[in-house]
Formats: structure tokens, sequence, C-alpha cells
């Protein structure tokens, strides 16, 4: 007899759906830390892969990217598309707002013409609640042909009877779901005629394929679809009625082929959603599109998103002030004494390792670092969680298009300030290869985190708040003016902003903590070690002398350029390991944390701007290199260094007679 664990099935779910629908919260209810992200072979984007157990299937669900058409206009579309089309799914759970039924039903619709085994997720019917929408769910299940399940995935509402509802459809066999969707008289009597003859002249292809979709496509122009038709035998005759057919729609309509489906799609979009959804009251607008509404537009927007960021540093100075003085005394007063007077009997060699090296660089960790990183990581996860990052994006629009991007281009900028990486990852969401790299190029030199551990840390807390956000500042002109010369000197032209603006909601107490301690974890397992080890690494070449031989190579550049003391480029050459350690490492060489005495006001300005500009860490140079290659990063890290040098030296010689 066989085990329980030898009867069980395997299931492959694919969750498709618009951007912001909430198919991310649907994933991660299904299938909680079982949960893998890497990259779509060949391409740059993420793919996110989960399993689960139920009623004895192991079950693998696929978070597709968030799509609005099923073409083949940019990568997260042909990707999609692909994984449709080429794998054997058991069921395919279209996530759709219930909130925007009709712009939901636009991607439904093709996804019909697949003939996919299909299921709906209504999402966020609590949200289509609050705007006075009720919805017939039986309705709009019989109009489909589908079966459809209400859910709200941030609560979990509906979830495992969409998980019994997918899994059912897959053991009655829904291989093929015949759509029961029909266009225009007109449109349906062309493509019943090329369906026919795809049947008839392809079998190969529509034994793959459905013949309603192949002809749809080609009726759409669709250079993927094309191209399958010419390899087949008879693919020079199909081709030629398609545009013989193409000829006569467009005559008729007086527009594109393509503009005639897609009008096709958003007709019978509109007819279903008159149907099913009724306005129960008369809408409202919450106090959440009230606040939607005013700081999404006009001079009070931009009022609004100063005032956060401003207010956000200046939480994060004070915040981090504080902690650094109670720190400073905690570990300075007592435990380093405490250390020093143990390790009485060990060597001189020994006791410098140790006590510099290792607890040095613990200490410099938690009293330096942490006290400004946490507040950052916590205030970012507000934000984020409450939806005003893609207000803050659009309110940038016009002032993006001014360096050839466009708003969106913004979140990978606003996550620069939290940490570089993801954000060059994110620049995924820029829809050409052009303007991926021209956000790349500008977000690098966003003042990270670590980067600001140096802003608040040195000129912060040295010279003051309005002088760190002067450098803040500075930082945006000079982001600005790059980016606009980038702009002009690698060809093409931008695109128009096309995004979606979530709902606001409250910041939930558990998703905001969970996101922080995650970034805080990784940063603790990635940084600590590095700065550890460039700290005893510091010490070992201060005892045996390299130190000060590297100094003095290096003293045209540091001293009569920069302005600065010998001891402070090397900070800055280990600063590629991590941001934060080179102003960890310059309180070792200098021999005191306490920078006031080691370096004049210019001085900590200098030594900012040019941490600030050159070459980024190490894990954002192999961010860099795995999304755009190695010639365009060793492009960005040369530019960045010689900016840096250049830019330092000037305002050097600037600041100079002014402090």
């Amino acid at each position: 007899m066989l085990s329980s664990k030898a009867q069980q099935r395997h299931l492959t779910i694919a969750l498709v759906g618009n951007a912001n629908v909430g198919k991310s919260a649907i994933f991660n209810q299904l299938t909680g830390l079982n949960q893998v992200v890497s990259n779509w072979p060949g391409k740059t984007v993420e793919r996110a892969e989960g399993v689960l157990h139920f009623q004895n299937y192991i079950i693998k669900v696929v978070d597709l990217p968030g799509i609005y058409s099923l073409s083949t206009y940019s990568i997260e579309e042909l990707v999609t598309r692909d994984y449709l089309v080429e794998e054997n799914l058991d069921v395919v759970v279209n996530v759709i707002d219930a909130s925007a039924l009709e712009r939901n039903l636009y991607l439904t619709l093709q996804l019909l013409e697949l003939g996919l085994p299909l299921v709906i997720a209504l999402n966020q019917v609590d949200f289509a609640a609050k705007k006075g929408l009720r919805l017939d769910v039986q309705k709009l299940s019989d109009l489909l042909a589908v079966p459809v399940v209400p859910t709200i995935a941030v609560t979990g509402s509906g979830i495992n009877e969409l998980l019994e509802v997918s899994v059912k459809a897959a053991k009655e066999g829904m291989n093929k779901v015949s759509s029961a969707i029909k266009y225009g008289k007109e449109v349906e009597e062309q493509l019943n005629k090329l369906s026919s003859v795809l049947k008839e002249k392809a079998p190969n292809l529509t034994s793959k394929y459905p013949a309603r979709w192949l002809a749809i496509k080609l009726l759409e122009k669709d250079p993927v679809v094309i191209e399958l038709v010419k390899r087949e035998k008879m693919g020079q005759q199909i081709q030629v009625l398609a545009e013989a057919i193409i000829e006569h729609l467009e005559k008729i309509h007086g527009e594109s082929s393509i503009f005639v489906i897609a009008s096709e799609r958003y007709s019978v979009a509109s007819k279903i959603a008159g149907e099913v959804v009724k306005v129960a009251s008369p809408p409202k607008l919450s106090i959440e599109e009230k606040l939607s509404d005013v700081t999404a537009r006009g001079i009070i927007g931009y009022l609004i998103l100063v005032a956060i960021f401003t207010g956000t540093f200046a939480t994060i100075f004070y915040i981090g002030g504080f902690l650094v003085t109670q720190l400073e005394f905690i570990f300075g007063e007592l435990l380093l004494p405490m250390v020093n007077s143990l390790l009485s009997f060990a060597s001189p060699i020994l006791t410098t390792i140790i006590v510099d090296g290792i607890l040095g660089g613990v200490i410099a960790g938690l009293t330096v670092v942490l006290p400004y990183i946490v507040p950052f990581y916590l205030i970012l996860a507000i934000l984020q969680d409450s939806g005003y990052l893609p207000r803050a994006a659009f309110l940038m629009d016009n002032f993006m298009h001014k360096i050839g991007l466009h708003g969106k281009a913004f979140i990978p900028l606003l996550l620069g300030y939290g940490c570089s990486v993801p954000a060059c990852i994110s620049c995924r969401i820029m829809e050409t290869d052009r303007e991926r790299f021209l956000a790349a190029f500008v977000t690098v030199l966003i003042p990270c985190a670590a980067r600001t551990v140096i802003i608040l840390g040195l000129v912060g807390r040295y010279l003051g708040l309005p002088a760190a956000i002067s450098i803040y500042v500075f930082n945006l002109i000079i982001v600005f003016l790059l980016g606009r010369i980038a702009h002009r000197t690698f060809p093409g032209e931008s695109v128009g902003l096309v995004m979606e603006m979530p709902p606001y909601r409250k910041p939930l107490l558990k998703v905001v903590l969970a996101q922080t301690w995650s970034r805080t974890k990784d940063f603790i397992q990635i940084a600590f070690p590095i700065i550890i080890g460039g700290s005893i690494l510091l010490q070992s070449m201060n005892m045996s002398g390299l130190l000060q031989k590297a100094e003095e190579v290096l003293e045209p550049f540091t001293n009569l350029w920069l302005g600065l003391p010998n001891f402070s480029i090397i900070p800055l050459v280990f600063g590629v390991l991590r941001k934060e350690l080179a102003l960890i490492l310059l309180g070792d060489v200098a021999g005191t944390f306490d920078f006031s005495l080691v370096l004049s006001p210019v001085q900590m300005v200098v030594f900012t701007v040019v941490s600030l500009i050159y070459i980024p860490c190490i894990s954002t140079i192999a961010a860099l290199i795995h999304e755009f290659g190695v010639k365009r990063t060793l492009l960005i890290v040369f530019l960045n260094i010689t900016l840096a040098f250049i830019i330092g030296g000037v305002t050097y010689r600037i600041l100079t007679p002014l402090l």
C-alpha cells in the first residue's frame, strides 16, 4: 500500500493580475515563509515561487509580474505571456481589484482568449464596499463562465475557499476553458474565418495554442505570433489572409486593427462591469481619498512632500544623535575600561587586535551606524505601507522628465535613500533599457542609509542639522545636473508615466516592524563582518607600517587636492566595502571618534561630499553588473570616482575662504 506522501499530487498555480491589486498579498497568504525569489532565466525580472500543502496536494504557486496586458511591449508582459503559454499550468488565478472591475477585466478577457483554466480572485471587496459598490459575484461568474471567489488578501478572508475552488478546477480537468466572451459581429465573423483557416492549415500550431487566440494576435500584429505562423508550411497563405482581414477591419473602423481589438475588449469589459456593479449608495469621499487628492497634486502636495522628507531626516538626526550619545557612554565609559582591565595580562598586539579591531568594529557599528539606520528603515517602511510613495512619484513626474525619465523613476531614487542595491534592482520598473540605465546612474548618486550615517554623523553632528540638509540639497542638484547631461548623451526619448495609485491605508504595525527588522537584520549580517574585518585589517596595516606608506603615496590626492589629512584617504579607499565603514575607519586611523579634534569644518564637508559621490559599495557594484553588465558598470564606477575627486577639490577651494 502506498504511503500518504506517495499519493500526494502536484499542482501548479500561477497568480496573474494588474499591479497593486493585492496579488503579492494573496501569494504571501498562500505560501507564508516557503518562498524563493529569483530571476527569470535571461531576464532582469524577478520570479517568486512558493509551496504549500493542501488536501493531499503539494501546490507550487508562482507570482507573476504585475501587468495590464498580455502584449509584448515590456519585459514583464513578455515573461508572463511566455510562462502562461509555454508552461503546463493546472490553474491560473486572476487577481482583480473589486473596486476597479472594468479596468481589471481587460486583462481577464485576454486570459480567456488564451483558453486557460481560470479562477477569479475578486480581491479588495471590503474597499469596494467602502466606496459604495456592490458586486454580484454569481453574475460575474456566469458572464465570464469561470469561478469567482471574493477575497480580502490582507486579512486572509476567502483564501481557503480560493484554494478549494482552484483544486476543484484542476481535479475536474478544466484543461481548456472555452471563452463565453464574444466581440462585435463584424470582428467575430473575421475571427471565426481566420480561426478556421488556422485549424486547417496549421494543425501543429493550433494543437499547442488556441486558434482563436492566434487569430486575435495576428489581427493585433503581434510580432511573436506572426513569426510562429511564418514557420508553418502554409504560413504564407495564413498571413496573406490575416493582412486582408486587417485591411478590411481598418477600412471599416478607420483605425489600426490593434485599436479595434482593444476597443472590443474595453467594450465587453464595460458591459460586464455595468451588469455586475451596482452603486448601493451615493459614494462619499473617504478621508483616504481626500488625503490622496491633497497629497498627489498642487502646491500643497509639494509642500507636504518637502515636509515629509525634511521631517524624516530631522527625526533621524535627533533620534540618532540621542542614541549615539547614550551608546557612546555605555560602551566608551563602561565596557571598554572593563575589557582593557581583563586583557591587562595579554600582549600589546593581541590587546590592540581585540580592543581596537574586533571590539572597536562592533562598538563603532552599534554607536555610529545603527542609531541612524534603524530609524530610517522604520520611517521608510511606514511610507511604503501607507501608499505614499506612488504619490511622491506622481508629483515628481515633471521634474524627472527633465533628466529623461518619468515619475516612476522617483521610486528607485527614494529606495536609494535606504539602500542602493534594491534601488538599482527596482529600476526594472522602467519600460526601456535606456531608462533603466539612466535611472540606475542617478540612483547610485543618492545617499543611501550608510552614507546618511556619514552626513549626519559628521556634518550633522558637528556643524548642525542645517548644514546636513544642505548636503542633501547639494546632492539633489548634482543628481539633476548629471542626469540632464546623461539624458542628452545617451540617445532615445523618455516615455510617459503610466502607474496605478494604490489607496491610502493605515500602516500595519506588524508589517512595518517586520520590514524594519528584515532590513536591519540584513544590514547586521552583511555589514558587521565587513566592519570588523576592516577594523582588524586597518590595525594590522598600522602596526606593520603599511598604513603610513599608503598615506604618503596618495598624499597628492588627499592633502594637496582635497585638503584632507593624509590619514583620511585610507577610510575612503576601504569605503568601497561599505560606505559607513569610511566613517568608522576614519575614527580608527585618527585615534578618536571626536572628529572635531582632527578635522576642520571644511574638511568634514569635503570628506562627506567625496564619500557621497565616489564609487558605490561592492554590493551595489555586484547588483549593477547583474542588471547592466560589466562594461556599463565600469563606466558608472569610473564616472563616480572622477566626479567625486573633481567636486571634492572644487568644494574645498570654494569653502576654505568662507568657513
